[in-house]
């Protein structure tokens, strides 16, 4: 695998892995039962954590990555 294509599946696979994540944790405004911000919906997050989220990501995606370079160099 060459540096570009294995930049490119690394790529696809944080931001496949990136939305996987984002969903995991959300508790909206509505659910926690605080006070609803003026000018945001309901259904907006009150802690997101997208920095954690972000970190994760690296982490398994590194994870997922070495799997599928693994797999494609013995193949």
């Amino acid at each position: 695998m060459g540096i570009a294509t294995g930049l490119m599946v690394y790529v696809i696979c944080w931001w496949l892995i990136w939305f996987m994540l984002l969903p995991i944790g959300i508790v909206t405004q509505e659910e926690s039962g605080e006070k609803i911000v003026k000018g945001t919906v309901k259904s907006a997050a009150v802690k997101p954590r997208l920095l954690m989220k972000a970190g994760a990501t690296t982490i398994i995606t590194g994870l997922v990555w070495g799997v599928i370079y693994y797999l494609i160099e013995t193949a």
